[in-house]
């Protein structure tokens, strides 16, 4: 069974911890816990059924309790099992930023890290040329250097 555990955002990471050292030490029966990238304030805990789950949580800080309702894994497989996306950004691209900061600005790709979804660009537009890390997710090719164009 699969029970949702309200946190304090933005301390997600902190109360994963806690929650996992104490199941643990306490040899209760959760069977895993996760905190899905993007889902914010929310932990996954999977245990054998509500009284341990309860107890995993009970009286820890930024923990604020569990949802009444259990989820079946159907309902959170797609935030849990990773999706291979064909990555069509390569190395010496020109890229637009689509995201804060330099949003708008066009750089080229210097080097495309695809198992961590990351590119180091450089900005074109900057006066002192700094190589900056982003997500491949925050910009997308306009122009690809043998002249092929993409949209």
């Amino acid at each position: 069974m699969i029970y949702v555990v309200k946190v304090t955002t933005n301390k997600e990471e902190k109360a994963f911890e806690i929650i996992s050292d104490k199941v643990i030490k306490k040899n209760i029966d959760v069977f895993s816990i996760a905190r899905p990238h993007g889902l914010r304030g929310y932990i996954l805990l999977e245990a054998r059924d509500r009284e341990n789950a309860e107890e995993a949580v009970f009286n820890l800080p930024y923990v604020k309790g569990i949802i009444p309702k259990v989820i079946s894994y159907a309902e959170v497989k797609s935030m849990l099992e990773p999706i291979i996306a064909d990555i069509k950004i390569e190395k010496n691209d020109i890229v637009e930023k689509i995201t804060e900061p330099f949003k708008n600005e066009k750089a080229k790709v210097l080097r495309v890290d695809k198992a961590k979804g990351e590119a180091v660009i450089l900005l074109l537009g900057a006066t002192v040329p700094i190589p900056v890390t982003v997500k491949l997710d925050n910009i997308r090719v306009i122009r690809r250097e043998e002249g092929e164009k993409e949209k």
